[in-house]
């Protein structure tokens, strides 16, 4: 959708300029459109979405790589509720998680008709693929878990590994279950994951709620469930949304520089990723840009294989010892009518991420093989490798003191993205949050001007 550069929008007053169309750029056009905010959504790329996308490939709808939700995720599902996108997930009605293993163990974690925290603990204590003893070991971590302060600054300065290991949480434990979720979650080793998200992880979805981790996945591609319902809904609202545009720098005013002209807008709200934000918020708007610049990325690959026929029943799995972390059957999301379309998440991804796809597949079909007895007697009919090399910024101890709030020194310029210090680990949920409290203070920002 293209339109005039003039910065004029409905009824002549200047639309808000919004910088960047992923989901936290998507969530603030949205809640400023609805609140009956002209607003223009600038995106350089073809598409809305950012990091969650799609693309197509033969017959076959991919995604760029796998994203899952939970129940706990409140903001992400009040958005899909927006984009009439509840119906197009899968929201588990209990906690349930299968885990493989290559050598053909296999353990379940399945929560409990128990309040939280106890929901789980029956689930640890069975849980085969641990000791007894290391079994009572993880009840007990769970427990210190529930103890500590995600938002303490000494939780940021640590290490999630450090204090697994100074809490009797032994190599096994670690790799059997608090990795599991730890690194899916936090996309970083546990040695090297910060301590404080790691443990708003642990507290909220597995240690708090009942039912808040309840594991959701969408059901269509990203690109529709995330992308084209938002192009529609902004539009439907009033709102603009500009592909293919460029925005080269934020000005006072204030205004941006599109295309090499000049917009002026009442509020900007930059929603771009961590370092191109700290190239277009000028270091008088943001002093401490440099040091939000540097949060660093962590990266995601993800597998994609093709079988000419069924080799699982299960939507996803876990995978403990093996290169492959989670499997996801994405057959009816990737419009496959013959066959089974998996997808293999691998996180903290650093070691695979420039790794040839002809070595991936030397390395996957065979762990697949182990993992799922029946892929031996199938064919293979593709297979192709996604890589996010910024996926998510490093989350490491120190990173939480680093991420910066939503307002600038620059009345009327916001910033947006999972990056910002939202409470939340980079995560879609993060994303969500942080457009819902650029807008409030865009909202906020507007309603004192208009009362001078």
């Amino acid at each position: 959708m293209n339109g005039p550069t003039n910065g004029a929008g409905y009824d002549g007053v200047a639309p808000v300029a919004v910088v960047g169309g992923g989901l936290a750029g998507i969530t603030a056009a949205l809640a400023l459109a609805e609140a009956g905010r002209p607003v223009t959504l600038y995106e350089a790329r073809p598409r809305l979405g950012g990091a969650t996308h799609s693309f197509a490939r033969g017959g076959l709808t991919a995604d760029n790589g796998q994203h899952v939700f939970l129940r706990c995720c409140t903001a992400y599902l009040g958005l899909l509720d927006r984009l009439g996108g509840i119906g197009r997930v899968r929201l588990q009605e209990r906690f349930d998680v299968c885990v493989l293993t290559p050598h053909g163990g296999r353990g379940r974690l399945r929560r409990a008709a128990l309040p939280g925290p106890f929901h789980l603990l029956p689930a640890l204590a069975g849980y085969r693929l641990l000791s007894p003893a290391d079994r009572l070991r993880a009840v007990r971590g769970a427990l210190a878990l529930r103890g500590l302060d995600p938002a303490a600054p000494a939780l940021d300065r640590a290490a999630l590994g450090g204090w697994l290991a100074a809490n009797g949480q032994r190599d096994a434990v670690r790799r059997a279950l608090w990795d599991l979720f730890a690194v899916a979650a936090l996309n970083i080793p546990s040695d090297e994951a910060a301590l404080g998200p790691a443990a708003m992880v642990f507290k909220t979805a597995l240690l708090g709620r009942a039912d808040a981790a309840d594991i959701g996945v969408p059901s269509v591609p990203l690109g529709d469930l995330h992308g084209g319902a938002a192009l529609a809904a902004i539009a439907r609202l009033g709102g603009e949304v500009r592909l293919r545009a460029k925005v080269d720098a934020v000005l006072p005013g204030p205004s941006v520089l599109v295309g090499g002209r000049r917009v002026e807008a009442p509020a900007v709200v930059v929603a771009a990723p961590h370092g191109q934000a700290a190239r277009l918020v000028p270091a008088e708007a943001a002093p401490d840009r440099d040091a939000w610049a540097g949060l660093g990325a962590s990266p995601i690959v993800n597998v994609h294989v093709v079988y000419d026929r069924p080799v699982t029943r299960l939507p996803f799995a876990a995978v403990v010892g093996s290169p492959v972390q989670w499997i996801f059957d994405r057959t009816e999301a990737g419009g496959l009518a013959r066959g089974q379309y998996l997808t293999v998440s691998v996180s903290a991804a650093r070691h695979w991420i420039d790794v040839p796809t002809a070595v991936m597949r030397e390395v996957f079909l065979p762990e697949l093989e182990r993992l799922l007895p029946a892929a031996r007697a199938a064919r293979v009919v593709d297979l192709f490798i996604t890589r996010e090399r910024r996926a998510t910024f490093r989350q490491v101890p120190g990173s939480g003191g680093l991420r910066p709030g939503a307002a600038t020194r620059w009345p009327g310029v916001f910033l947006a993205g999972a990056w910002t210090d939202t409470g939340w680990p980079d995560t879609m949920e993060g994303a969500v949050r942080s457009g819902l409290q650029a807008a409030r203070l865009v909202r906020r920002h507007l309603e004192r001007e208009q009362a001078r």
